[in-house]
């Protein structure tokens, strides 16, 4: 079989399939499939209609969505094409589609709803290089023109297809891919240059062990490389995909479409399993006390489990009963075929791993950047290390610097940063790509993350606090949806604690305390007390200088609105802070007062 080196012959090795249903697509509340044919039919016609338009190889095309299989055709035609595909999330502000439409030079731009269309319109004429917009509204709009106009309901003719197939054909290993924005965590967003090569190795190379009956669900934003890349894979192997726009519409459909693969990130699990426990706190006694034996159950067969070891008798038969009565329907919440969930953008919590797998849910952690399109390391499930993100996968070369930081060196790492020379020699020196991330490397060759290199927080007293585990330990608290630690240049560390308020406002009942709002009911005085000492609790086993003395307690959800958390939902630290100064000022202060 010819090897795959661009994502044009990945697109093309996948038509071959000939899948009835390569895709599932919601239309109002029933799920339909669509074809191999009728997928490789819409991406030839709007392939050869960005051609009409004088989109050509190499120039900039733009694609604003949210998930849906559009976002799917419109990628592959301009893959096929040799266009230079700029995604963004559909979650940013007009004027910050501006910097990327501008700096990226786009010629054209595809959008998903009125509301994309809108951002795009109201920046008028200050973006002279942008000279095609297209909607995937049923009706052209404004200057925009319509997808399903463009793309029409005829076949592709004979000549239609021999162009289509030599097009995708001459594009090459080395040409662009792709320029991928950073989410700007830590300053202004860097276009990362991927090439056909980087991501088709990558693709290749991770190799996920997948069998022809899988069904893949796609939620987490197809912009980011993440799913992206996961979404290629399931194409390469002749998998069906089943696009979800919103998070919230993610529990309907893992029911409706069953799904045995899903990628997802920390807060995904953080939540469900918080679901989990509250709605066990509220059953009764009898129940309470079966789910937490089957937990106990689960935990004692997990060892044996990811060892692949055959389970003692009396165990086996324990485990059995358990999963009978309590974990089969766990599952069935989340369809009941899951085989695999993969987990990646921050390091999971171990307590969360254990109780996944404990549960018959397996989760396989893995790790990369952008800028390794993505995947640097993942687990697998014959070699599964608990609080470990796998090891290298193929061709890819990770080591440790002197002071941590972990290292790649591979076909996946980028071609550099656009137009910024400094920044890319500074990521590529020596020739290896400087992730920015610490972390180590055991005997057996599986890789752990243990924080940023940036977000090591320096106190006053030049202790050094990594803030990513305290953080993880704060969010396993069923009264703490999240945390976030402050140490800079402070004599001690300190915290913001986001409450979770569905479990506050169940507190406050029982204890008849009466709030009329949020923000009334974070600064309860009992409900400050609770949090605190939850904090003193869970920050027990820490060193003197990492555990929090003092907490200010917010009356609202970080949000992606606020910039206060990214689209694939890390914090923006620096964002909270200047956000949250004066609060933050204010808990160093009444510690001050206090002494």
């Amino acid at each position: 079989m010819p090897a795959v080196e661009t994502i044009a012959q990945l697109f093309l090795r996948s038509a071959a399939f000939g899948k009835p249903d390569q895709l599932l697509v919601k239309e109002g509340a029933v799920w339909q499939a669509v074809s191999s044919g009728e997928f490789g039919r819409r991406v030839g016609q709007l392939h050869l209609a960005l051609g009409r338009l004088g989109v050509r190889r190499g120039d900039r095309c733009a694609l604003l969505s949210e998930n849906r299989w559009e976002w799917a055709v419109a990628d592959f035609a301009m893959m096929t094409a040799g266009i230079v595909s700029v995604p963004l999330y559909p979650t940013l502000t007009a004027e910050q589609i501006h910097y990327m439409l501008e700096d990226s030079g786009a010629r054209a731009i595809l959008v998903s709803t009125a509301a994309q269309r809108e951002k795009i319109e109201s920046l008028g004429g200050r973006l002279p290089s942008l000279e095609n917009v297209i909607t995937f509204e049923e009706e052209a709009a404004g200057r925009a023109l319509a997808l399903g106009q463009l793309i029409g309901a005829n076949p592709l003719t004979d000549a239609d297809r021999r162009h289509f197939e030599a097009a995708a054909a001459g594009v090459g290993p080395d040409d662009l891919a792709s320029i991928l924005y950073t989410s700007g965590t830590t300053g202004t967003p860097k276009g990362v240059l991927l090439t056909h090569a980087n991501i088709a190795s990558n693709v290749v190379d991770s190799a996920p062990d997948f069998r022809p009956d899988d069904l893949g669900l796609s939620f987490l934003p197809l912009c980011h490389i993440y799913e992206r890349t996961l979404d290629y894979a399931y194409y390469l192997h002749g998998i069906t995909v089943a696009h979800v726009g919103v998070i919230e519409e993610v529990p309907e459909a893992l029911a409706a479409v069953r799904p045995t693969l899903v990628a997802a990130v920390p807060r995904f699990f953080e939540k469900s399993h918080r679901r989990v426990m509250e709605r066990m706190a509220a059953a009764p006694p009898l129940r309470q006390k079966l789910f937490h034996w089957a937990l106990r159950v689960g935990f004692e067969s997990l060892p044996y489990r990811l060892e692949q070891r055959p389970l003692p008798l009396g165990l086996a038969i324990r485990q059995a009963l358990a999963d009978r009565l309590v974990f089969s329907k766990l599952r069935a919440r989340l369809g009941g075929r899951i085989r695999q969930f993969y987990s990646g953008a921050a390091p999971l919590a171990r307590e969360l791993l254990e109780f996944f797998w404990a549960a018959g849910i397996p989760i396989l952690e893995g790790y990369g950047l952008t800028e390794t399109s993505p995947v640097v390391s993942a687990s697998r499930p014959e070699a599964v290390r608990l609080g470990a993100v796998g090891r290298p996968i193929k061709n890819v070369e990770v080591r440790i610097a002197d002071d941590g930081e972990i290292l790649v060196r591979g076909p996946n790492v980028m071609r550099g940063y656009y137009k910024m020379e400094r920044e890319t020699a500074e990521a590529m020196d020596g020739g290896w790509f400087h992730t920015g991330d610490i972390g180590r490397l055991d005997a057996d060759g599986f890789l752990s993350i243990t924080d940023r290199k940036k977000d090591l927080l320096k106190t006053a007293g030049g202790k050094y606090v990594a803030p990513q585990p305290i953080e993880n330990k704060l969010r396993q608290n069923p009264y703490i949806a999240d945390a976030v630690v402050i140490a800079d240049r402070r004599k001690f560390a300190g915290a913001l604690i986001v409450p979770n308020f569905p479990q506050l406002e169940r507190f406050a009942r029982e204890r008849g305390l009466t709030c009329a709002s949020a923000a009334e009911l974070a600064r309860h005085p009992q409900v400050v007390d609770l949090l605190e000492r939850e904090v003193e609790r869970a920050c027990s086993g820490l060193a003197q200088y990492e555990k929090i003395k003092r907490i200010a307690v917010l009356d609202r959800e970080f949000s992606i609105a606020a910039g206060e958390i990214t689209p694939t939902l890390k914090v923006r630290r620096r964002e909270v802070e200047r956000l949250y100064a004066e609060q933050i000022d204010r808990m160093y202060q009444e510690e001050a007062a206090a002494v």
